[in-house]
């Protein structure tokens, strides 16, 4: 059996190809669950069956509008079908991803910190 050379870096190259597609038909999205989000980052399984889009909200409510996305998933995963040229689109899991609400609570810890300890000084 020939295998198909395996092409350099595909699994990022169509990570982030989903992942500038998803940001626009994201923005098409009537639900008015779905306020301003940002994708940050898709991570595709190595068989392309599965992948996983992070997102943060800016406007909006993060729990209802990660049960709005992965409602309108298939809707999206069927608009990626005309958009990308490869055989396989992955299912579409939407999550909220906290890093960014992490770092603010952590920066605010640290600089509580700091006036503290110059309290003390």
């Amino acid at each position: 059996m020939k295998h198909k050379r395996s092409i350099p870096n595909r699994g990022f190259r169509v990570a982030d190809q989903i992942q500038r597609d998803v940001a626009e038909l994201v923005r098409d999205l009537k639900d008015p669950r779905v306020g301003m989000i940002t994708v940050n980052a898709v991570e595709v399984t190595a068989d392309y069956a599965h992948a996983t889009v992070l997102f943060s909200v800016l406007i909006g409510n993060p729990l209802e509008c990660e049960l709005a996305l992965n409602e309108a998933a298939g809707f999206i995963r069927n608009s990626l079908f005309k958009r990308l040229q490869i055989h396989t689109v992955p299912t579409l899991h939407f999550k909220f991803d906290r890093t960014t609400e992490r770092a603010a609570e952590l920066n605010a810890l640290i600089v509580q910190a700091n006036a503290t300890r110059a309290k003390d000084d």
